[in-house]
């Protein structure tokens, strides 16, 4: 009896200590608690047998990245539907820069602003207008001329080409055939309906000129006021800089235009002495339309520039044309390798390889505008950064090597 209650009482004990505390060791004392937090599950994820459950964060991260996706995606089509006023704004900045001396120069006088802008830009409208109108009137006049004396010009070419080539060509027959043409008709069905696109090419250029002009009148009468909000919202340091890169553009903008404007005046009197020679009508004005448009308006300038001269040539001897022809070419190059590198590298300070890389990515970013600000960008961009960047003197030995590199042999093994 007594060994049966001992029994009993020790069961008693175990299911109370398991109760109370956990399990007991085989002597009968409590076995080592585990550690804290050892069969915890971690959070986020599933615990043994259940199913699995969405991480808290992934949602939020989800959003997230669909937000950023559509306001890249928005702002990328708002970039290209706006890419042509921020190129007309782009144009508008370098002509205020370009007109900004004259306008403070009548400011500090005494004038106000907004009345020295408009008066400069009278001035260049009064001036293009008076040149424009001469051209046409002088156009108009020459075009008159070659068509009447078109039908005697056709026949001496015929009379010529007989002449040599022993052949019985007439212009009459000439003109039935052309006129009866299916290539004459076609172009002539292609131009009746392209009449409309033309009008409203016109119309848009006119359209981004007008804004050109606004933009660069606003730029240049409220230059102190853009400048001060500007420098507003930068502290003391970055407004020296802001103000420095200001005044860098302006002073490189105009030694630019100063270039051009060289440039154009030796490309007038070189074809005003061609001219001259040949005994072209209107030399003087000829002269001054070749040096202004192949100077001031890039990549095509050239060619509007010659086209003129070579039509009016055409109407005193049709081998004139091809003569003013042949020295445009000519000059073209000569100005491209020789003239424009080195009158650019001295009044913009840039380097000729540069200036001509410069105009070459201008071109393949945003074509004719890019080719005419290019120059004057990258050299304001060289001038700014020039303040920045630390140079060092050459030791003695780097700058003998560096003024004259001498050869050296190269012996290799094997080789005698």
């Amino acid at each position: 009896m007594a060994a049966t209650e001992e029994t009993n009482g020790r069961t008693t004990g175990a299911t109370a200590s398991e109760t109370a505390g956990g399990p007991t060791g085989p002597a009968g004392d409590p076995a080592v608690p585990a550690p804290a937090g050892a069969g915890a599950v971690p959070p986020g994820t599933a615990p043994a047998g259940g199913e699995a459950r969405m991480p808290r964060w992934l949602p939020r991260a989800v959003v997230l990245v669909l937000a950023l996706v559509a306001c890249f995606q928005l702002g990328s089509w708002a970039f290209h539907q706006l890419i042509g006023l921020l190129v007309n704004i782009l144009i508008a900045f370098f002509l205020a820069l370009a007109i900004e001396p004259a306008v403070a120069g009548m400011a500090a006088r005494g004038m106000r602003r907004g009345l020295a802008t408009f008066l400069v830009f009278l001035g260049v409208f009064v001036a293009g207008a008076g040149f424009l109108a001469l051209l046409g009137s002088m156009l108009a006049g020459q075009i008159i001329d070659m068509v009447e004396g078109f039908p005697g010009y056709l026949d001496s070419v015929i009379d010529s080409i007989n002449r040599t080539f022993h052949t019985d060509f007439s212009r009459l027959e000439i003109q039935d055939s052309l006129l009866h043409s299916q290539w004459l008709q076609k172009y002539v069905q292609n131009s009746a309906t392209g009449v409309l696109d033309v009008s409203a090419t016109v119309l848009g250029g006119l359209f981004k000129l007008l804004t050109i002009f606004l933009f660069s009148f606003y730029f240049a009468a409220d230059g102190p006021r853009l400048r001060r909000a500007l420098c507003s919202v930068l502290p003391p340091a970055k407004q020296r800089e802001v103000l420095r890169a200001w005044e860098i553009a302006v002073a490189k903008t105009g030694g630019y235009l100063y270039s051009r404007g060289l440039m154009a005046l030796i490309s007038g009197i070189a074809h005003y002495v061609l001219f001259v020679l040949l005994d072209v009508p209107y030399a003087p004005a000829l002269a001054v339309w070749v040096g202004l448009v192949s100077q001031f308006i890039p990549t095509i300038g050239t060619y509007l520039a010659g086209a003129l001269p070579m039509l009016i040539a055409f109407t005193v001897d049709p081998w004139y044309a091809l003569y003013v022809l042949g020295f445009v070419v000519v000059y073209q190059q000569f100005e491209n390798y020789v003239l424009q590198p080195k009158l650019t590298s001295r009044t913009v300070d840039i380097h000729p390889a540069v200036a001509f890389g410069s105009v070459i990515a201008g071109t393949a970013l945003l074509g004719a505008v890019g080719a005419l600000i290019a120059i004057p960008a990258v050299a304001t961009l060289q001038a700014f950064l020039g303040a920045y960047v630390k140079r060092y003197e050459l030791t003695g030995a780097a700058a003998g090597e560096a003024t004259a590199l001498r050869p050296r042999r190269v012996r290799l093994r094997g080789l005698r």
